[in-house]
């Protein structure tokens, strides 16, 4: 028997019904045709990876300013050879 494959979207969305705690988790696992113990798993792991949310924004702006900072630096030695071959070849 082969195991059913559940998507990202789907998962979290089980995961957050059973963190706002408005039902039961039979409930929940009765409503999305899942069995409970799936519930509390999806739950378990998505309080556990919470921070990670922030962390990787935090992660990608690091790495978004520092690929900026080298482009800019990039920018900066290309106008400096630009002006210099400009000057040199009297156009300026």
């Amino acid at each position: 028997m082969a195991r059913k494959k559940y998507s990202a979207e789907f998962k979290t969305k089980v995961a957050v019904a059973a963190i706002k705690g408005e039902e039961t988790t039979n409930q929940i696992a009765s409503r999305f045709g899942i069995h409970p113990g799936q519930v509390r798993q999806w739950k378990r792991q998505m309080l556990d990876n919470a921070p990670l949310v922030f962390e990787r924004s935090r992660k990608k702006d690091k790495e978004h300013q520092a690929l900026l900072d080298k482009l800019y630096k990039e920018i900066g030695q290309l106008k400096v050879e630009r002006d210099f071959l400009a000057r040199k070849s009297g156009l300026i």
